[in-house]
């Protein structure tokens, strides 16, 4: 019992990716900014949502939580990752790499269920447009975005109790820049078959049913906009989709990629390149395809600056 306690209080250690001062710079550098172009476009997305009753739509209801997603899974790690490149403490408390891995799981199994559940608000606003606002309530959209987001916390409660039941021996040293689930069960000195089966079943189940539903979804919607007599209608209807389905591809395949696999095919080099795509590149990317370039957006956008400056000059 005292070995567990030893082992519960132990701090755990980022490795560095380079021992090479210029390049720990670059790459404090680089990722602040992205850190930062984050927070200003999904931040203006929020702003331009909350502002305009024109976006009080189901469809911009769902972007304002991914957009929150967006800021809340790179806002886990990245300032702990800022630290660890410019100081000489490459440590983490054992708490601290709780929450950061508990909030980490929960920000991403959120957004790969919201993805799903905006794929099924397309569908029904393409082929079933005459009863979009009869399904697409705002109580059944809230009942939509509350389920993705306790199912992501039920989940990541599960990951994260399974994790830190493991042993860890002598300086428990990280292959990553944060706390994740495939460096963790690397670093461990014990069998790590339970949390590595319920990475595999409930990363199975979840990211499998959620791709199962946009998969679905979008065979109808795609059959209904090729029998599209506009040819307007169709180019408009598919850019929305597109868009959607860009975040998707690029969402999925980087967690999935993570997560849903065995632990003995975990590479540290591998992993850091694509935990870098799914954590911090595309969460900047998400405004950029799919909203920024929505002119409904960037009009509310616009407006909500507008007044606000006119407000400080006044």
């Amino acid at each position: 019992m005292e070995k567990a306690n030893i082992t519960k209080t132990r701090d755990f250690y980022f490795t560095e990716l380079s021992d090479r001062p210029e390049v720990q710079i670059f790459l404090f550098v680089a990722i602040l900014l992205i850190y930062l172009i984050t927070l200003a476009g999904n931040g203006s997305i929020l702003m331009a949502i909350a502002t305009d009753v024109h976006l009080q739509t189901p469809m911009y209801f769902f972007i304002s939580n991914l957009s929150f997603l967006d800021v809340l899974c790179p806002t886990v790690t990245v300032p702990k990752m800022l630290q660890v490149f410019l100081s000489e403490d490459k440590s983490i408390t054992f708490v601290g790499c709780v929450l950061q891995l508990f909030f980490l799981i929960d920000a991403v199994g959120t957004e790969i269920l919201l993805l799903s559940v905006m794929a099924y608000d397309r569908y029904v606003a393409i082929c079933s447009p005459l009863h979009y606002t009869n399904i697409m309530t705002k109580r059944r959209c809230v009942q939509l975005a509350a389920g993705t987001w306790l199912t992501g916390s039920i989940s990541s409660m599960i990951h994260t109790s399974l994790i830190f039941t493991l042993s860890f021996c002598g300086p428990s040293k990280i292959h990553q820049y944060y706390c994740d689930i495939p460096p963790l069960m690397a670093a461990s000195c014990s069998s790590t078959y339970l949390p590595e089966l319920a990475a595999l079943l409930v990363g199975g189940i979840l990211g499998g049913g959620a791709f199962l539903v946009t998969l679905i979804s979008y065979i109808y919607i795609i059959s209904t906009i090729l029998r599209m007599p506009s040819a307007e209608g169709r180019r408009k209807a598919f850019s929305t989709c597109g868009s959607h389905l860009t975040v998707v591809f690029l969402f999925y395949g980087t967690t999935i990629a993570t997560y849903v696999r065995p632990t003995s095919s975990y590479s540290p080099k591998h992993d850091r390149i694509v935990s870098m795509l799914y954590g911090i590149v595309t969460p900047m990317l998400n405004p950029m395809i799919y909203s920024l370039r929505n002119k409904d957006v960037k009009r509310a956008l616009v407006k909500a600056l507008s007044l606000k400056i006119f407000s400080r000059n006044g």
